[in-house]
């Protein structure tokens, strides 16, 4: 699908990331058209990491965006809430939470709409299968599924105005020695946040970073071991990876993060980051408060079992 279109004028950062926001569309088909050669700036050919040009004149060929995710009744979904309006459900580690490609499946989304069938036509991208907001792959936990576009619209308003609270558990290297905040803004490079800290560093950020987002993360420590913490974490903001950003910003990345820094906090016989969604809170569209909580995985139980002091 050949597209033309005119950059707007608060276009800034990374090319492709501009592209894809312009269309409407996830980055991945954006970064295989440039893969392929299939964008031309103003007739020439662009990359990817190019910076983007207010009112620049754009010509791609992506391919066709996919479209609802398909129903996969054999997947497990492990439902905490529901109501006619939303449903809740236990995101295990290792799975997406909705498909980037046409046909992919696997996915939590897979699984949602396979019960719930209405929540694939809830999101502006039928992709998302209802999603109101995604966790990590290898993050678990509560995960918020809508079933009617109003009630995705009203979900999405709250995320956007801080009122939804989520609250994680991490196990992090080291030891933290009271609760704290970090506010320190994050920019995307790479598949990855890169913490800016001060007005000085965010004019030597490269261009291919794109601009940073404002990123709050609050903790609180909920269990001292000898070379760990238990954290709670609360998340005002929704920035890409920003728990795990900000935590080994401090010092303290989350246990078997390898992207992060966490790897050599790895637990012997755990395969994932300790990273859990345990709480999720939010305004109910049909009135009334929400909270549902989401069980600690039996393998991170069992991790954090092992950890603790022999008397």
């Amino acid at each position: 699908m050949r597209r033309r279109l005119r950059l707007p004028g608060d276009a800034s950062g990374r090319l492709d990331r501009a592209v894809a926001d312009a269309l409407g569309i996830g980055r991945a088909p954006v970064k295989e058209a440039f893969r392929r050669g299939a964008v031309r700036v103003d007739g020439r050919r662009a990359r990817a990491s190019d910076a983007a040009r207010p009112g620049a004149e754009v010509e791609v060929e992506v391919e066709a965006a996919p479209g609802a995710p398909e129903p996969d009744p054999a997947a497990p979904l492990r439902v905490l809430a529901e109501s006619p309006r939303w449903v809740v459900v236990d995101k295990p580690a290792g799975v997406a939470t909705h498909p980037l490609r046409a046909g992919e499946r696997g996915t939590l989304a897979n699984a949602v709409v396979a019960r719930y069938p209405e929540c694939a036509g809830a999101a502006e991208r039928p992709r998302e299968g209802g999603a109101v907001h995604r966790l990590d792959a290898d993050t678990s936990g509560c995960a918020l599924f809508a079933r009617d576009r109003a009630a995705w619209t009203a979900l999405r308003g709250q995320l956007a105005r801080r009122a939804v609270e989520k609250v994680y558990l991490a196990l992090v290297a080291g030891r933290v020695a009271a609760g704290g905040v970090c506010s320190v803004p994050l920019a995307q490079r790479g598949g990855r946040a890169v913490p800016v800290p001060d007005a000085e560093a965010t004019a030597r950020l490269p261009a291919r970073a794109g601009a940073p987002r404002p990123a709050e993360t609050r903790w609180e420590v909920v269990r001292a071991l000898p070379r760990h913490t238990l954290l709670e974490d609360r998340i005002p903001t929704g920035a890409m990876h920003q728990i795990r950003a900000h935590l080994a910003f401090l010092g303290h990345p989350v246990a078997g993060d390898a992207a992060y820094g966490g790897a050599a906090a790895a637990l012997p016989g755990l395969h994932r980051q300790f990273l859990h969604a345990w709480r999720l809170g939010f305004d109910d569209p049909g009135g009334g408060r929400v909270e549902v909580e989401a069980p600690l995985p039996p393998e991170l139980a069992a991790a954090l079992e092992a950890l603790a002091p022999r008397p």
